[in-house]
């Protein structure tokens, strides 16, 4: 358990310095005068690299192996968080933030490769909660230290540098055993989509969701002329979000058809985006309030569209269920930001907002549609509901291994 806590710990640090740049660069763009499309193109660029680590991370790992493979994702991270702290440059800042995307999500998908071969089946469940949990809190953790950054020196990303170095020492010296070299796996959409339409739509729905919300925010706070501490505060609240709305929502989903759930939450998250244009630019404690239960929401959905994906599939069917789902999550989350800033330049930095009304609204009619068509899986041949975060890759190869 020690060997499977010095993982769990490395990406909690790596969180603390991901929740601080996340947050950082938007800010310090803006008081450099930079326009907010400069933002929404770096957010777009960390969203291409994660895509590209989603598909390079599994050739990687079955050459070099796991541990090797976080040592390398590691030093691509420093890497980046070094190009930042040079100098504020933003088509640099852009490349800088794509080598990150790289990184993490491969960084992630590696970690939970290895801890799902690492732990018995009969806690898994359990350990896989805390990894999202600490990871999670690492989030809101990094992005609450922003407060305390000098912005005119480079602080916040040598800070990233230092959590992100800290986080190698608990892999270093682990004596977790490597799993075996993941099986290749495939991509199609028409076998995925005859599966669980409802998953996959899902995940197409909640990849824009999350880039929209929690890439956005920081971005429109900064515009809407919200200090360096209040966006820090923001952010950092928002993560709880996450750890409020999932574990009640997962509970209810295994006691009835998750389709109801995902309409539920999916109108939440149309819901609270009215209500965030009808309060923008309000006191700030209102709009804490607005934003974690809009995120929240947002990523329920993730968690639970994993979850009611996997109860209609086969087991022969899990490895091409999950490397779809993940490719349409990736996909999303790279044509979201890049929407969103196009919208930016033209409308202002609001139009975020309205992109994730309509797409949770839009995903809201589907499935309200799917259960007018198609009767729900029955309760005995459900599985467990497990959180998740949309703030992360899937688990693509601790699918592949297990199966």
């Amino acid at each position: 358990m020690l060997a499977v806590a010095s993982i769990i710990v490395s990406m909690a640090l790596v969180a603390v310095g991901n929740g601080l740049l996340f947050a950082y660069i938007p800010v310090k763009l803006g008081m450099e005068g930079f326009a907010p499309t400069w933002a929404g193109s770096i957010l777009t660029g960390l969203s291409a690299g994660g895509l590209l680590g989603c598909l390079l991370t599994g050739p990687l790992v079955r050459r070099v192996g796991h541990a090797r493979s976080y040592l390398l994702f590691s030093g691509l991270i420093v890497l980046a968080n070094a190009l930042v702290a040079i100098e504020v440059d933003a088509p640099v800042w852009i490349f800088a933030r794509a080598l990150y995307g790289i990184a993490i999500s491969g960084l992630f998908i590696v970690a939970q490769s290895w801890l799902n071969d690492a732990v018995a089946n009969a806690i898994r469940g359990r350990v896989m909660a805390i990894f999202y949990v600490a990871y999670v809190v690492g989030l809101g953790t990094g992005a609450f230290l922003l407060g305390f950054a000098d912005l005119a020196t480079p602080d916040a990303p040598i800070f990233g540098i230092i959590f992100t170095a800290l986080s190698i020492l608990p892999v270093g010296l682990t004596n977790l055993a490597q799993p075996p070299a993941p099986q290749g796996a495939s991509v199609a959409w028409r076998k995925a989509w005859r599966i669980s339409p409802v998953g996959i739509a899902g995940m197409l729905a909640v990849g824009g969701l999350s880039m929209m919300i929690a890439g956005f925010a920081p971005i429109h706070a900064t515009a809407k002329g919200y200090s360096q501490s209040q966006v820090a505060t923001l952010m950092s609240a928002m993560p709880l979000g996450t750890l409020m709305f999932q574990f009640p929502l997962g509970w209810i989903s295994d006691r009835t058809d998750r389709r109801y759930v995902l309409i539920a939450a999916a109108l939440l998250v149309a819901v609270m985006g009215v209500v965030a244009i009808r309060f923008d630019g309000g006191a700030l404690l209102t709009i804490i309030v607005i934003y974690v239960v809009w995120s929240g929401a947002s990523d329920s959905i993730y968690s639970l569209s994993s979850a009611h994906g996997n109860d209609r599939a086969q087991k022969g069917d899990l490895v091409t269920l999950s490397s779809t789902m993940l490719f349409a999550w990736s996909v999303a989350g790279f044509i979201a930001p890049g929407l969103g800033t196009v919208l930016t330049a033209l409308y202002g930095t609001q139009s975020f907002i309205y992109v994730a009304i309509a797409i949770a609204a839009a995903f809201a009619g589907f499935v309200f549609w799917r259960v007018l068509k198609v009767a729900p899986v029955p309760a005995e041949e459900t599985g467990s509901f497990a959180p998740m975060t949309a703030q992360a890759p899937m688990p693509l190869i601790a699918a592949q291994e297990e199966k």
